[in-house]
């Protein structure tokens, strides 16, 4: 177990099982690495860089994009910043930049928490603990979410690590997803409805990435008999990095990374992004959690080296 506090992510939380190891980051209790007997299976950043692209990022109240920035709730209009120009959206909450605070830390799992105060655009409190722990069976990811506050707010919640290929070409990697429809977006990447997956759309069998550009999300997921759905990252040498989410998350974002502000960064791994609702939510309602005073919301996710 060690802390280093010098880092533009904050403190480094390290953990480790077996041949298992991560690094969690202070400031967006971000999952910065992730690795089995040395091999990655998340993309990582060094840690005295910012996170690129939102890398293993907590992902609320939010996930996503919010359309201009602003919602309703319950006849209220608010505005959050616009964090994306470009499109003119609201993207990932407001979690993904804080520190966070590391409140129980032992070998093989620690737990972190932020206590998000109202604030204009989101006047709604919410104290959110994540508890990272690893074991033989991998990485796994338990969120638990309490609205402290008087109101009732509106809430959503994902994560965004990038799958590695170890440093393969990702054209010659094959990816597989366990949805069956597709959300159809327009130039702004917001929802304009469904489809059934199809073309190179189609990931319920492994699908080679070559010429395969995607920022896609889907629903109607798939779950083997531990009612698990799982995105797996294939290299060429056959190994493969894999995310899954149980059943308190039905919504999966996938992106190649094609068209991220970093460009080194492109096409260097694929984001595996488990949520518990699409884009826009705050606006549709679909998806979307009314988290009442007092109450709590949990979520569980993990990732492993197949």
């Amino acid at each position: 177990m060690s802390v280093n506090t010098h880092a533009p992510s904050g403190t480094q939380v390290r953990i480790a099982h077996g041949e298992h190891a991560a690094t969690i980051t202070e400031v967006g209790a971000a999952v910065r690495e992730y690795t089995v007997g040395g091999r990655p299976v998340f993309t990582s950043f060094p840690e005295d860089e910012v996170a690129p692209a939102f890398n293993g990022a907590v992902l609320l109240p939010w996930p996503n994009r919010l359309r201009d920035g602003a919602y309703e709730v319950d006849g209220t209009a608010y505005q959050v910043p616009v964090s994306e120009p470009d499109r003119g959206t609201a993207l990932h909450g407001l979690a993904c930049w804080q520190r966070w605070v590391v409140v129980e830390h032992d070998a093989s799992a620690a737990t972190l928490e932020l206590h998000l105060p109202p604030s204009p655009g989101y006047p709604f409190d919410l104290v959110t603990r994540v508890t990272y722990s690893l074991d033989d069976a991998g990485l796994r990811v338990h969120v638990r979410t309490t609205n402290v506050g008087a109101a009732t707010a509106p809430y959503g919640i994902g994560f965004h690590p990038w799958l590695s290929a170890d440093g393969a070409n990702l054209d010659e990697c094959t990816l597989r997803l366990d949805a069956a429809t597709r959300v159809t977006t327009d130039e702004r990447l917001l929802p304009t409805g469904t489809e059934p997956a199809a073309g190179s759309y189609d990931l319920r069998e492994p699908r080679l990435l070559a010429g395969v550009d995607l920022d896609d999300a889907y629903v109607d997921v798939l779950r083997d008999a531990d009612g698990l759905s799982w995105m797996r990252l294939a290299a060429p040498d056959g190994r493969t990095s894999a995310v899954w989410m149980d059943g308190s998350m039905d919504t999966w974002q996938v992106c190649t990374g094609d068209h991220v502000g970093d460009v080194a960064f492109r096409r260097s791994g694929v984001a595996a992004e488990p949520m518990s609702c699409i884009a826009d939510a705050f606006r549709t309602g679909e998806r979307l959690v009314r988290l009442e005073p007092g109450a709590t919301h949990e979520v569980t996710w993990g990732a492993t080296l197949l």
